[in-house]
């Protein structure tokens, strides 16, 4: 393994417990040397004589490698508005998530922001007014953009070609309804590893508006969004990913629609032309589970929002080339995302967020996702626009 000049920097200011006595003298000299001089020379010197060492003695360090990998990762917490200033002053690179007053009081910095009340935390889901959701990022090199809807379909040009993008876009914005309905058309959207979020409010609070931030320039935005292009060490490899804990019922019939967008009046149910309205009242479909679209065997969910005057509105659009199925039940929210959970055991997110509707409907207060945690969304992005799902991104060698 190699640590960077940023996890050295934690290393030197941590007080961890290592195994091995030469690595522990090590850094006990190493933390005089910069506690003396913290200047980036120095700190690169340090950085060096820590990466000499594991290089020499790896063979004898898997207990403790682990321990550095744990200590260097960047960090991921729930903060108060005094220490996320803090943070954001150190000059770390952030993604942030809190309520939209909370945000308008934040410094300029490195960083982007949106705004929920909702997050998933190690001690399970919250929800809280007070409090901010801060990811730290590590990264190489960075760029902060703000996109309007004449702009949006640059933003997978404008990433890195090793990295991630983070996307942040105000919920029921004309910019939230052209990405989720172009973005696939977008140049270069599947050639880059684009994820992010749409940005809410309280559900309980309609005067609350949903904003995306540009923390370098300290501007808040309810039609734009903001993206955070992060470039990471060529030795090293991102990869986005979804947990969709939701299946296709195999006994649903085949659903397709003529008309693209956030509604449908009619659509066809197995070929034949319906009231999807009246399809959905006469064979009692449980609206809180998602359609399930098929992308050649991937299952995209489509959630529901409302059915009003023969209408029904989703979370997200419908595509006339996509069969879609209704979903099979789901009998427990947490077991479901413990069971898949359980089929990626070796993975960290390094960013992670998590739908409302999961929220709510699998009663997610006070409940926890083993290793996932992070804001609670209005939808999710992982290239195109998702609902009822937890994305998340991993960096490996």
């Amino acid at each position: 393994m190699k640590v960077t000049m940023n996890e050295a920097e934690k290393l030197l200011k941590g007080n961890h417990i290592f195994e091995q006595l030469g690595f522990s003298m090590l850094l006990a000299r190493l933390k005089k040397i910069h506690a003396q001089d913290e200047s980036p020379e120095t700190l690169e010197k340090c950085a060096e004589e820590i990466n000499a060492f594991l290089d020499k003695f790896m063979a004898i360090m898997s207990a403790d490698c682990d321990v550095i990998e744990q200590s260097v990762k960047p960090g991921k917490c729930l903060l108060t508005l005094e220490e996320t200033k803090e943070r954001i002053n150190s000059g770390k690179v952030l993604h942030i998530a809190g309520t939209e007053a909370l945000l308008q009081e934040l410094p300029k910095g490195n960083w982007i922001g949106g705004s929920t009340e909702y997050f998933m935390t190690e001690d399970g889901g919250i929800v809280s007014g007070e409090l901010l959701y801060v990811t730290e990022i590590e990264c190489e090199e960075f760029s902060i953009k703000a996109y309007g809807t004449d702009t949006i379909a640059q933003v997978a040009n404008d990433a890195y070609d090793n990295g991630f993008t983070i996307v942040i876009v105000p919920a029921d914005s004309k910019l939230h309804i052209e990405y989720a309905e172009n973005a696939m058309f977008y140049e270069n959207l599947f050639m880059r590893n684009i994820v992010g979020w749409i940005a809410g409010r309280n559900i309980t609070m309609p005067e609350q508006k949903p904003i995306a931030v540009n923390g370098t320039a300290s501007a808040a935005y309810p039609d734009k969004a903001v993206a955070l292009h992060i470039k990471i060490p060529e030795n090293k490899k991102a990869s986005i990913k979804f947990i969709n804990i939701f299946m296709p019922d195999e006994n649903s019939p085949i659903i397709e629609f003529t008309e693209e967008g956030f509604s449908a009046t009619n659509c066809l149910i197995d070929g034949k032309e319906t009231s999807f309205a009246d399809y959905i009242v006469q064979n009692g479909i449980d609206t809180k589970l998602p359609l399930i679209g098929d992308y050649s065997g991937n299952g995209i969910n489509i959630s529901f929002k409302t059915i009003e005057d023969g209408v029904v509105t989703f979370y997200a659009p419908v595509f006339n080339n996509i069969k879609y199925r209704t979903a099979k039940q789901i009998p427990d929210y947490v077991a479901a995302f413990h069971d898949r959970i359980t089929e990626i055991e070796d993975e960290s997110a390094v960013f992670s967020c998590n739908c409302i509707l999961n929220f709510l409907f699998g009663e997610l207060e006070g409940k926890t996702i083993e290793r996932f945690t992070g804001p609670v969304t209005f939808g999710e992005i992982l290239y195109q626009l998702l609902n009822q799902t937890l994305v998340y991104v991993t960096i490996s060698d």
